[in-house]
């Protein structure tokens, strides 16, 4: 069972049909969407600030999820995958995002729906990546905008996707 950890009197909230896996780590002050699933050594630090999911979030093997004390919470819209490794941290990602593996969003970032972040690509403190663009790169940069068909074949399908592996495991 995954490590759910109250503190400081606040308890993780989960929406319906979610999926943790067995050593997921969520504490504190976190709150899920519907149809989430949290994976493989991921972690959710709701120790300083708060941690919003919206519904259909994924959050893969071995992502971190933080915010900074009395500064910055972490906003995650619908529709959203994080890939393996990635570091989220007192940033904004609105519906239908993707951030790749490995991947880094600092503190203030705000990341437009229907944007992907490439896998390793970081992204600097108050970076804001416009709605329906695709940036890589450490700094990472706009290397182009992104087409209906990298929407609905890429960010659409590991989201869905997601939720159907979920199935497999609950």
């Amino acid at each position: 069972m995954a490590l759910i950890k109250p503190l400081n009197g606040i308890h993780p909230e989960f929406g319906a049909d979610c999926y943790l896996a067995e050593n997921a780590t969520v504490i504190g002050d976190v709150v899920t969407g519907d149809h989430c699933s949290i994976w493989f050594n991921a972690v959710l630090r709701g120790d300083v600030n708060s941690i919003r999911l919206g519904n259909k979030v994924n959050i893969q093997d071995g992502a971190m999820v933080h915010c900074t004390y009395k500064k910055t919470k972490t906003i995650i819209g619908n529709n959203v995958s994080v890939g393996h490794h990635a570091i989220i941290h007192g940033c904004t990602l609105h519906d239908n995002v993707l951030i790749g593996m490995g991947a880094i969003v600092m503190d203030n970032c705000v990341v437009g729906s229907n944007s992907i972040l490439a896998a390793g690509a970081v992204l600097t403190e108050n970076t804001i990546v416009e709605p329906g663009s695709i940036y890589a790169g450490i700094p990472a940069k706009k290397i182009k905008n992104i087409s209906q068909e990298l929407v609905n074949g890429e960010i659409n399908r590991v989201a869905d996707n997601y939720v159907m592996y979920s199935g497999w495991y609950k």
